[in-house]
């Protein structure tokens, strides 16, 4: 009897979180109801490695032999009958359960007994009825619909468009009109480069009258280098990526501008998306790794970092709990970690799910120095052992030159040669953990000095010494050079340290211990980690499972992102967020034959930008129809939707209408200026901030530099994202900061300047040439004849106006051109695709 008495010994002060039914409602759910007592308190005595008293209790088979005693745990059908049940009520005299921590609720024992009666179905064994968050859409198996049959069969260009038509014919609705040439010219532009079309585009265009004239320049802007531009960012969005550590002194990440070139670089290769998983989750561990597959693990690095914590064990959790949060939500859209300090409260993820997670990151390791965090080379594998062995050998020799140094500049010290003052004399002989502040003060102004001093004074054969030590180490560096640097995480061994299941999430209370998987929910069976001698692989297993066509989740999260980018909202709009809180899919047929299209084209994003691009569907007007009423939100996609355009495309703009954008890619960021009254507020205001020159500051918005605690004030107010946990999709507002800076803000009236210069030099100094000129080169289409005249007008009373004030004609021309360049930058039609 006493057999059953250890199974829960570990039971501590945890609220259990299942909730109990009424059973007339909902059967007990042994995953999301009974199992977390298991995990937290059970399974580091009666685990499948060790059984106290013979008693094992994570699987069903061997909880209902019992343990030493023969006696079952529990008896399925009578919990009247089930030890459980009678320990944990104290029905058993002498016998208290838990004999430790708070007793159960009559609650928590009644869901037990419940659970008991009701069968005590367990895992696999839970019907279909008994478990509708297991059955949850996202995570079973792709379907493979079929192509619905259409009525209207002459407006369908690609399946895309039969799945769409499909579902407003049975409500009898029809799509909206096409939008005119040059709307969805410009559409597509900025949609896919960020960019408006120039002149030179706009005519090609037009004098192409084709049907395939769009689908032509679709392929030409997927080649551009821009495009990788203008889609790195938004990946960029869901990595967090930013490059300062954010907290008190928000220090730089070293070299982590190489991570956004790499992203950049990917998507204009057309890297398959299932290859930019691995890259990214397990670079490091991949057979080809290279240069650029260590970049890509700095995802890893991209959040905050607080580099001197209160509670370095805890930090430690929170960087790991970073990675788990960021990599679920990203690749796999569920939110498991809100599993950190419990089981999900809404879905089927385990503590034990999370903290699975976090042993496959467990082995990660921050290069640092203190506070100071480090690079790290890059290279192939054969680069980096050779570096290694290099490094081996230059090691002993550095060694004993500043051994030879030290020993004289003591010498030299204290032979009463040196011409530093006594005290500093006594500063640099005494130990350095045994000196004073004043002391070290005296040691960081005077190290130079003394140097200067040892140098001169060095014997000539000590000089000899180092000499031939140096000359042996430019050798072996001339041999083997040094390698590039970059900002990544590495696995110093192949056994990462053992975790454990934190006791609400806190970790200095440690659980039971856990190993490497992921979550139950989303596998038949558990993953296989193989062993290494070099990192643990477990990263690169996670990758594998994640990039597997056979992943529920992995393609249809990334499709329904790539949606949610051309129209503004995703298939399923919490698009990091697939489990059973997130919103059911407006088309899940046609989320299904993307994902599985996806698939079957290699992962290729310019592939399914083509597909989408090229269907009726995205080629829909913004009309508003009669069936806004019924579908305001446009669920059913009968008109193209009004989405505004993010801050990047926004400013890249103005510096493409103005005449300024310097095209210049990749390499270290740029500053863009920041009004002085922004700085003002900060400690260090003259420290805190760099400003790049004017042709630097005109490169593309995504090569900004990005402080966490000093975001470029226009980037902010026009709501870039949340720069310290992913982002699937950016908050839209509506404030006046927005209008003052468009309308005040330095930049936008520096580009002002510029754009009125490029209209006199293009156009002349015929007002209405300029107008014509300034409408197709922002808005991509003439002015209509009212704009035409109210934009003459404008000039010629803003021209009056100055003159009035004194100024002289030329000036005042110019100076009204300008003022109608800023008129144009903010109309609300400039900050929308069409």
């Amino acid at each position: 009897m006493r057999a059953f008495c250890a199974v829960l010994t570990l039971w501590v002060a945890i609220p259990c979180l299942a909730t109990p039914q009424n059973s007339a409602q909902e059967p007990v759910n042994f995953l999301r109801d009974v199992q977390p007592i298991f995990q937290s308190h059970c399974l580091s005595c009666h685990n499948g490695e060790k059984q106290m008293h013979g008693l094992r209790l994570d699987r069903r088979a061997d909880a209902l032999k019992g343990g030493d005693s023969g006696v079952p745990a529990f008896v399925p059908g009578k919990s009247s009958e089930s030890l459980m049940v009678k320990y944990v009520a104290g029905l058993v005299p002498n016998i208290v359960m838990p004999p430790f921590g708070p007793r159960l609720s009559s609650d928590q024992i009644d869901l037990l007994r419940r659970w008991i009666d009701q069968g005590a179905e367990w895992e696999a064994e839970i019907s279909t009825a008994q478990a509708p968050r297991l059955n949850h859409w996202a995570f079973q198996p792709r379907s493979r619909p079929a192509v619905p049959a259409i009525k209207q069969r002459e407006w369908v260009r690609n399946p895309l468009d039969a799945f769409i038509l499909a579902k407003l014919e049975t409500k009898g609705w029809k799509p909206a009109p096409p939008a005119k040439p040059l709307q969805l010219l410009r559409r597509v532009y900025l949609d896919l480069i960020g960019l408006p079309p120039s002149l030179v585009e706009q005519e090609a265009f037009l004098k192409d009258s084709s049907p395939e004239a769009l689908d032509q320049v679709v392929n030409g802007l997927l080649a551009q280098p821009a495009y990788g531009e203008r889609w790195a960012r938004h990946w960029l969005d869901l990595v967090r990526y930013a490059e300062t550590n954010g907290y008190e002194r928000d220090a730089t990440k070293p070299q982590v501008w190489k991570y956004r070139d790499y992203v950049i670089r990917s998507f204009n290769q057309d890297k398959p998306f299932n290859r930019f998983v691995l890259e990214q989750l397990a670079g490091d561990e991949l057979s080809d790794l290279s240069e650029q597959t260590l970049i890509a693990t700095g995802y890893y690095r991209l959040g905050p970092w607080d580099d001197e914590p209160a509670d370095p064990i805890e930090d430690r959790f929170d960087q790991l709990d970073d990675f788990v949060s960021t990599t679920s939500q990203a690749f796999l859209g569920l939110t498991l970690g809100c599993a950190r300090c419990h089981n999900h409260k809404f879905e089927p993820l385990t503590a034990q799910d999370y903290y699975s997670m976090v042993a496959i990151f467990n082995g990660l390791e921050r290069p640092r120095d203190g506070r100071t965090e480090l690079d790290l080379p890059l290279g192939t594998r054969q680069q980096l052992v050779g570096l290694r062995a290099r490094d081996e050998k230059i090691g002993p020799l550095e060694k004993e030159i500043a051994q030879i140094r030290d020993a004289f500049r003591k010498q030299h010290l204290e032979s009463g040669k040196s011409s530093l003052f006594a005290e500093a004399v006594k500063a640099f002989l005494t130990d350095p953990k045994q000196r004073s502040d004043e002391q070290q003060k005296l040691v960081k102004q005077l190290s130079q000095q003394l140097e200067e001093e040892v140098n001169q004074a060095l014997p000539e054969y000590l000089r000899q010494q180092i000499s031939r030590r140096e000359e042996v180490i430019a050798a072996l560096r001339r041999a083997t050079p040094d390698l590039p640097r970059g900002y990544f995480l590495h696995e110093e061994t192949h056994n990462p340290p053992a975790t454990h299941l934190l006791i609400r999430g806190k970790a200095r209370q440690p659980g039971p211990e856990v190993f490497p998987a992921v979550p139950a929910v989303l596998t038949k069976r558990p993953l296989e980690f193989p062993p290494s001698s070099e990192t643990s692989l477990r990263r690169l297993t996670l990758a594998k499972w994640v990039a597997s066509p056979e992943n529920p989740l992995t393609a249809r999260i990334i499709v329904n992102r790539i949606w949610q980018h051309h129209f503004g909202e995703g298939l399923v709009r919490t698009s990091s967020d697939f489990g059973v809180m997130g919103e059911k899919p407006a088309h899940l047929e046609l989320l299904d034959w993307l994902a599985n299209w996806f698939v079957e084209q290699g992962w290729s994003f310019k592939k399914l930008h083509r597909l989408i691009l090229s269907s009726n569907t995205y080629r829909m007007s913004k009309q508003w129809g009669q069936y806004g009423g019924e579908d305001p939100e446009n669920r059913a996609w009968w008109r193209f939707p009004y989405t505004r355009l993010e801050v990047e495309a926004i400013r890249d703009s103005m510096l493409a209408v103005s005449g300024q954008l310097n095209r210049r890619m990749y390499g270290p960021s740029m500053f863009p200026e920041i009004p002085a009254a922004a700085l003002q507020g900060h400690s260090d205001p003259d420290k805190i901030w760099k400003t790049s020159l004017e042709e630097e500051r005109s490169r593309r918005t995504i090569y900004s530099f990005i402080k966490r605690s000093m975001i470029v004030p226009m980037l902010e107010v026009l709501d870039l994202c949340d720069t310290t946990r992913t982002t699937a999709k950016r908050t839209t507002t509506s404030v006046a900061p927005q209008a003052l800076t468009l309308l005040n803000g330095e930049f936008v009236n520096q580009q002002a300047r510029h754009f009125a210069g490029r209209l006199l030099s293009e156009a002349g100094n015929n007002p209405e040439y300029q107008i014509t000129l300034a409408y197709r080169l922002a808005l991509v289409r003439p002015a209509t004849f009212t704009e035409q005249q109210a934009m003459l007008a404008f000039l010629t009373r803003e021209e009056k106006g100055l003159l009035e004030e004194g100024v002289d004609t030329e000036n005042a021309r110019i100076r009204a051109l300008e003022e109608m360049c800023r008129v144009i930058f903010n109309l609300n039609e400039f900050v929308y695709t069409d």
